[in-house]
């Protein structure tokens, strides 16, 4: 399974062009991280891709389809989406929550069944907090919510899911294990593409990169390639460093203050 954007184009109606003919592919299993300035336009990418927003040019595929062609459901079945924050209305325990994420799946007038309830379980103990099913989703932490909307996103079964910054509102521990699971799901053969602000999660998790510039345009390649101390200080406007770890053996990204 195959995720092609070509040359992609959006703006708001009397507005500046947000980003403009922006390219790139990515397979099942393989990571793309996509690094920009605040404003830059790297959620608006991922609602494009996810066929939330309309792009004004351009198409997305997948496997040679094209996404805005597919019935809702269909794209909800490929393409799963994690917000950069979600927040709880109802009481709903975790296993309530997350089971919504078969929703593409059930006709009209079809409850989940049985087996939509293992995938709930099995989707949990992926992302380790099997232990909280029962809770209700209001009453657990920013960290552990985060963890069961990606939970909701992996019983979509979908062959990619969309991280919008994951790691927005997290503490350091809790970075550092969603980092950890980021990987753990392109191992299990989800396709990833992720926002972040920042630079050393991109050298953590491997794959792919993109750069959003404040003129729109996106450079892909390696972080190795493209994740270079000049680019990175132009990008941000202060000094970036970025440096071969012996002990992490590989490269690190830190502020040069």
């Amino acid at each position: 399974m195959k995720l092609e954007v070509n040359n992609l184009s959006f703006k708001y109606l009397n507005s500046r062009v947000i980003f403009d003919q922006v390219n790139f592919e990515l397979e099942k299993g393989q990571i793309l991280s996509v690094l920009g300035p605040n404003g830059a336009g790297k959620s608006t990418l991922l609602n494009c891709i996810g066929n939330l927003m309309t792009p004004q040019k351009g198409k997305i595929r997948l496997n040679g389809e094209a996404v805005d062609k597919m019935p809702p459901k269909k794209v909800a079945q490929r393409i799963g989406y994690v917000p950069q924050i979600h927040i709880p209305t109802y009481e709903y325990t975790v296993r309530e929550f997350v089971v919504m994420g078969r929703t593409p799946y059930l006709g009209k007038m079809r409850s989940p069944g049985d087996a939509d309830y293992e995938q709930v379980e099995r989707a949990l103990d992926m992302v380790g907090i099997k232990h909280l099913i029962e809770k209700p989703y209001t009453q657990i932490s920013g960290g552990e919510r985060q963890l069961v909307t990606i939970a909701r996103a992996i019983v979509q079964e979908p062959d990619f899911i969309l991280l919008d910054e994951p790691t927005a509102h997290l503490d350091f521990g809790n970075q550092i294990k969603t980092m950890r699971l980021v990987k753990k799901l392109a191992e299990n053969g989800f396709g990833i593409i992720m926002t972040t602000h920042n630079p050393d999660q991109v050298f953590y998790t491997g794959g792919f990169v993109a750069l959003l510039d404040r003129q729109g345009k996106l450079h892909c390649g390696v972080p190795e390639d493209i994740l270079t101390e000049p680019a990175l200080t132009q990008l941000y406007q202060e000094r970036v460093c970025v440096f071969y770890s012996d002990e992490l053996k590989r490269q690190v990204c830190i502020s040069g203050i």
